[in-house]
């Protein structure tokens, strides 16, 4: 296999672990560098494998049915694989108070689904970064966090 082809297989298992419905956050111990830097425009960066599984525990507690899936295939070059996706799911949890505009207070029941584009950089078989561009405006309208024009 050929250096994008190993790099997208990595990135595969990455959403499908990660990202997918349902979470396995043992994959960031064995894919994710040391010092990962996990960035959305929805939310702090995060770095590093205790920041990234607190982000998604804290994710997933509030929104249970939380997944995501890819929209189009994986475009690889050198260190760096690119993908789309959408998703989403229902706020049914305890606060949450992550998003960079606002929050949420306790089982809204508000649902969010949304699309994004992200980046990641793989290095010698670990994902170093992933940075994303999600269409946040969507997602927080949808949450009520922020209103309708």
């Amino acid at each position: 296999m050929s250096k994008e082809e190993d790099n997208k297989a990595i990135v595969v298992r990455w959403f499908t672990d990660f990202w997918g419905d349902k979470v396995n956050l043992d994959v960031v111990d064995e894919i994710a560098a040391p010092d990962m830097l996990l960035r959305y425009s929805l939310h702090e960066p995060r770095r590093g494998h205790a920041d990234i599984k607190a982000f998604m525990r804290d994710f997933r507690a509030a929104f249970p049915d939380l997944a995501f899936g890819a929209t189009a295939e994986l475009i690889a070059e050198g260190d760096y694989v690119v993908g789309q996706w959408e998703g989403g799911g229902t706020h049914t949890g305890p606060a949450f108070g992550d998003f960079i505009a606002g929050s949420l207070p306790a089982n809204t029941g508000r649902k969010m689904r949304f699309t994004g584009t992200t980046v990641l950089k793989v290095v010698n078989g670990k994902i170093v970064e992933e940075i994303g561009l999600d269409d946040g405006v969507a997602c927080l309208t949808q949450l009520g966090i922020l209103k309708a024009a």
